[in-house]
């Protein structure tokens, strides 16, 4: 399958691995449907063309829909979405403050893999009234987990718990949506320099750099987006997480 001339749906597109992953597919010849929090859109930077951002909660059924309609109204059949938004607090199952806040968890999974569920089942619903393409095939979905998802820190207990929801859903998602002509995949990203990350101390940022196998260095959200490509354009890939992460295998703390 090609990334020219299809559209694709992108969720957490105003900054990190969704920003660099529209542009990326928008360059390649994609039209782009962005989606994010209003908040994100609003004080989105620069827009590539090829993109349109829309304000939306993964988390909700009903903007998610009118997003999904919008992506599949566009000017070439809808035939990928990308799974990138997500949230990463911390918290210890138990620590000097107290047990670990259960709020805090239900929000963490309700965004990281109700939100992933969401899009995707949705998104699913319209590729499959696409037309297949001589392979009978209809579409692809990436969801983005986390090395966390096999190897979480200590006080990464509800990401941890989420990210591993997003691998674990792979490979029945795959099954579930092979009679449609879907494919699905995961990946699994290490140490990636997202603004998160890349307003960390140089220190810092050196530090986590050192930690990686090899390359030493934090991953480009580039490279991620390249992935995306690789795995629309690669056929025979379904149903597997795959680590982008120089061969990092996280340590306690």
């Amino acid at each position: 399958m090609q990334v020219d001339g299809i559209s694709a749906l992108v969720t957490g597109a105003a900054s990190g691995l969704g920003a660099a992953t529209a542009a990326h597919l928008a360059k390649h010849g994609a039209s782009v449907y962005g989606l994010d929090l209003e908040k994100a859109v609003t004080v989105a930077s620069t827009v590539p063309d090829g993109v349109t951002l829309l304000a939306a909660d993964v988390t909700d059924e009903t903007s998610v829909r009118e997003v999904v309609a919008r992506a599949a109204d566009g000017p070439g059949p809808l035939r990928l979405v990308v799974n990138c938004a997500g949230i990463a607090p911390t918290g210890r199952i138990l620590s000097r403050n107290g047990v670990h806040d259960l709020e805090l968890f239900h929000t963490v999974l309700k965004v990281n893999l109700l939100g992933t569920f969401n899009v995707m089942r949705l998104a699913a619903g319209r590729i499959a009234t696409t037309e297949a393409d001589e392979h009978g095939q209809r579409g692809v979905v990436v969801n983005t987990a986390s090395v966390a998802a096999f190897e979480g820190q200590i006080g990464q207990i509800a990401y941890t718990a989420s990210k591993a929801g997003v691998a674990g859903m792979t490979i029945t998602a795959a099954r579930d949506l092979a009679q449609f002509g879907i494919r699905v995949c995961t990946i699994a990203p290490g140490i990636v320099g997202t603004p998160m990350l890349t307003g960390l101390p140089e220190e810092v940022q050196a530090s986590l750099a050192t930690s990686v196998t090899f390359p030493q260095r934090l991953a480009d959200p580039i490279e991620y987006a390249r992935l995306v490509s690789m795995i629309v354009e690669h056929d025979y890939l379904n149903g597997e997480t795959i680590r982008m992460d120089g061969a990092i295998r996280m340590s306690a703390r």
